[in-house]
């Protein structure tokens, strides 16, 4: 059985940073594109980041765009989202989902989905 389960969320200033982690079970992050996707209040499910599982290879929407960074810890089969120059518009939950055939932003690719994680950013 397949879990994600994120953790590093909360309420931070804006200008101020968070940590989001995504641990992984039942599958390998090193086989698996690992994407992160936030929904705000009254708002579709977007693409923040993702990590390919073969060469490591990042993308980011532009709008977190050398602010956010995502990595991979393949010992602790991890992945994580550090979020800095937090603004109020990044409010949202913010989930984990792991792909296991494409690397793709679109969010129907991806076959498993954790439950999210809040963030809040206050202005």
């Amino acid at each position: 059985q397949v879990q994600l389960v994120e953790s590093g969320g909360g309420l931070v200033q804006a200008g101020g940073s968070l940590r989001l982690s995504c641990a992984a079970s039942g599958l390998t992050f090193t086989r698996a594109t690992a994407g992160w996707f936030r929904q705000a209040p009254g708002k579709e499910r977007e693409f923040v980041a993702q990590i390919t599982w073969s060469d490591g290879g990042t993308a980011y929407a532009d709008s977190v765009k050398g602010r956010f960074t995502i990595s991979r810890d393949n010992a602790k089969n991890t992945v994580y989202l550090q979020m800095n120059s937090l603004k109020p518009e990044d409010t949202a939950v913010y989930v984990c989902a792991a792909n296991l055939l494409y690397s793709s932003v679109l969010l129907k690719t991806y076959n498993y989905w954790g439950q999210g994680t809040q963030v809040t950013v206050s202005s």
